[in-house]
């Protein structure tokens, strides 16, 4: 904890957050509850929203974006299974602090945020806390990053009414992908994990309510 120097009260917050809203609901991954205690969710906001960071609860963070509710963090972590060596695209950066839980679990995370502003704040918050092994675009997440394709877990912060082919086809074979699927009122976290025969499998998972894919049109409008 003194790693970063937070304040006592910040502490606390973060235990009683990963007791509360993590442990009790069913978040079992040792690494995850870790991490999710010592990473610094107040920095990633407004400093005026900083004591509600550890609410459970989502959380603005400006041009119409959130920060996701801790839980739902933990949640799409777990179910990615990270392991130390894996190479992860997360899309829908945002502030960063997705990405920042996520570089503490694999060797590397490739994220893409199409605002500007957002990836701005967000890279100045991980490289102020020493993170070397996250990196953001700024673009189009539809596109994925396929220069650095194919990627063992693909993380989508942001809903889409169906599956983007083209993030899908940067999916390594055996990799994992979690993205919420459906329309607008009734969105689904949904597994996919791409079999060796080139097929896919999906699970079903519990309800959400993410931000759509933004298109670069209304990107360049909210920036």
């Amino acid at each position: 904890m003194a790693l970063f120097g937070f304040k006592p009260d910040m502490t606390r917050s973060r235990e009683a957050m990963v007791n509360e809203q993590l442990a009790a609901r069913g978040i079992t991954d040792p690494r995850v509850l870790e991490v999710m205690g010592f990473v610094p969710r107040h920095l990633f906001v407004d400093e005026a929203m900083s004591p509600q960071a550890y609410a459970d609860g989502p959380l603005p963070i400006g041009h119409g974006q959130f920060i996701s509710q801790p839980y739902m963090v933990a949640a799409m972590t777990q179910r990615l299974r990270l392991r130390p060596d894996d190479r992860v695209l997360e899309i829908g950066s945002g502030c960063g602090y997705q990405t920042a839980i996520l570089s503490y679990l694999c060797k590397t995370v490739y994220a893409v945020e199409i605002l500007s502003p957002l990836r701005d704040k967000s890279v100045r918050t991980l490289t102020g806390l020493g993170i070397t092994n996250a990196h953001i675009k700024l673009a189009d997440g539809r596109m994925g990053w396929p220069e650095f394709a194919p990627f063992n877990a693909i993380l989508v912060a942001a809903y889409s009414e169906t599956l983007p082919k083209i993030l899908y086809n940067q999916l390594a074979v055996g990799g994992r992908m979690i993205i919420p699927l459906g329309p607008e009122v009734n969105q689904r976290l949904v597994l996919i994990t791409k079999d060796p025969d080139g097929g896919q499998s999906r699970k079903i998972l519990e309800g959400c309510r993410f931000v759509p894919l933004v298109y670069a049109k209304e990107a360049n409008r909210r920036g």
